[in-house]
């Protein structure tokens, strides 16, 4: 082929071709040099280096467990202060807050009225005595002369009647003593029980009567109760678990129960449930438990909230894996597990409650399974695992 234009322009279809053909010969090197570093790339990848991972062997075993609520404090008896007669209110004599002892004076009311009335009470019983007296000698007389026909039986019969009349007329006035006493015995207000007190409720000179008669409340605090509340769910679950045997009570059925404070320490005393309630809140769909617990340095106090901390159950066989192990996914959690020929193996597992620094698996586990600890981020199906020595 003969070139129209002069060799070396830059239109010359000559110059065109020679072009072309530098160009596909530059790529055809290009190509090949890409082609034989995959292949040398190819044998190294074949041959990486195991990862070095440590594990938990698998073992189940009986495992002590606790479970934890919120709760609140309660007093076991908190007893209303209220005057028990009308009158007026003289003064307060304990200090507002603090511990009172059972029998302890709180308030005193005026007793002037009332120990008018028991002197009152007295000379009324004093005259009834002598009436009976003068009937009992009376009596005396008219027996002997009634019994001689002197005296008809009429006679007889009235004394009869006179010194009984007189008889209960006493009883009566000894019983309006007893009451003139009660009711001044009531102006000295004391605790039936010892425990905290509340604030006064009435001012010093009000007038007491039954529409404002309450003036403090007195709370028991040792021992104590500590409340908590558990679902209906929780509960059915507790006892689906108990009932499978995953789940196993005392033989005494005694459940004992620490409290933790809202500042983290352990409170030093423990308690046992003593009381659960037969029925569930409608409103809440809970069931109220019951702890009584000594409280003598009143450290524990009403309406307090802290934390019950429930002992004494043992969770059967259980399944016990390091919560680093456990992974969360989309479809749930996953811990990684050697599988054969020491392969990285993923394993779908079903997780329940917290122990520690541990993680309960309630499926996807079993006896002899070996877990991966550390570099579970890294895990990918079918990597070569090589087990290493904590």
């Amino acid at each position: 082929m003969r070139c129209a234009i002069a060799p070396g322009s830059a239109s010359s279809p000559c110059w065109n071709l020679s072009w072309r053909r530098f160009l596909f010969t530059s790529l055809a090197s290009v190509m090949t040099l890409v082609f034989l570093g995959c292949e040398k790339h190819e044998p190294a990848r074949s041959g990486q280096r195991p990862v070095e991972v440590m594990v938990v062997t698998v073992t189940p075993q009986d495992v002590p467990v606790a479970f934890e609520f919120i709760a609140q404090v309660q007093s076991s008896r908190q007893v209303n202060i209220q005057a028990r007669v009308s009158g007026f209110l003289d003064k307060r004599v304990y200090i507002e807050g603090s511990m009172v002892q059972e029998g302890e004076t709180l308030f005193l009311m005026d007793q002037k009225p009332f120990k008018a009335q028991l002197d009152q009470a007295q000379a009324a019983l004093a005259r009834h005595e002598a009436a009976l007296e003068v009937a009992r000698l009376n009596l005396a007389r008219v027996k002997p002369l009634t019994a001689a026909n002197a005296l008809s039986q009429k006679d007889l019969d009235d004394a009869i009647g006179q010194f009984q009349s007189g008889s209960a007329a006493v009883e009566e006035a000894k019983a309006s003593v007893e009451v003139a006493k009660l009711n001044l015995s009531y102006t000295v207000i004391t605790s039936p029980v010892t425990g905290i007190s509340s604030y006064a409720q009435q001012a010093d000179g009000t007038y007491l009567n039954p529409s404002n008669s309450l003036l403090t409340t007195v709370a028991v605090i040792s021992p104590t109760y500590v409340n908590f509340s558990i679902s209906e769910n929780d509960w059915l679950k507790y006892r689906s678990q108990i009932a499978k045997g995953l789940l196993i009570e005392p033989k005494d059925k005694r459940l004992l129960a620490e409290v933790i404070l809202p500042d983290g320490t352990l409170y030093p005393h423990t308690g046992e449930i003593t009381f659960a309630d037969p029925s569930f809140n409608a409103k809440t769909g809970t069931f109220l438990i019951r702890v009584t617990i000594e409280n003598p340095d009143a450290v524990l106090r009403p309406n307090q909230y802290v934390r019950v901390r429930v002992k004494g159950l043992v969770r059967h066989k259980g399944i016990l894996v390091p919560q680093r192990a456990v992974q969360q996914s989309s479809k749930g959690h996953v811990v990684w597990v050697v599988g054969d020929e020491n392969k990285a193996e993923p394993r779908p597992v079903l997780v329940g409650q917290w122990h520690g620094n541990d993680w309960f698996i309630n499926e996807g586990l079993q006896d002899g399974d070996q877990v991966v600890l550390d570099g579970v981020l890294l895990m990918r199906p079918g990597a070569l695992l090589k087990v290493v020595q904590e």
